[in-house]
């Protein structure tokens, strides 16, 4: 009798993948074959007086249907983000000019730059004294 290498490995992976390939192949032709056998493609009707027909509407199959209602986003929904991504990029740009414009006018004006002054507020500086007085007070130094 040979020696030869186990291919206990080859086998253990090969019956994971049959099972696992069959735990989702299964379920998806048991719910392919049902909605074309039992609720069959879409026909094509006469649009009643007043009515709108929704997006998903306009697909033949059940499944695709199914993906157009509650998967993917309306076209109209497509078509807002897009519209609000041109939006944003339209105020990116107009800020960018603004900027632009002033930098442009200080380097004309030989202006300092303004824009980058931040005011603070005296409510430390009132703290800071307060301590110093204080402190003062304690080792009797007065502060100048």
């Amino acid at each position: 009798m040979p020696i030869l290498p186990s291919r206990w490995q080859y086998k253990k992976f090969k019956d994971l993948l049959h099972f696992y390939t069959l735990v989702g192949l299964i379920p998806v032709g048991a719910i392919i074959f049902y909605a074309n056998v039992f609720i069959g493609p879409a026909t094509l009707e006469e649009i009643p007086e007043g009515y709108t027909p929704k997006h998903w509407e306009y697909y033949k199959s059940p499944i695709t249907r199914f993906m157009a209602r509650y998967i993917y986003t309306s076209p109209q929904q497509e078509y807002e983000k897009y519209l609000h991504q041109l939006y944003e990029e339209d105020e990116k740009m107009k800020m960018r000019k603004l900027e632009k414009d002033i930098k442009t006018k200080m380097q004309e004006r030989k202006d300092y730059q303004a824009f980058y002054y931040v005011p603070i507020t005296g409510k430390y500086a009132r703290i800071s004294k307060k301590d110093a007085e204080a402190v003062g007070e304690i080792t009797g130094i007065r502060p100048t």
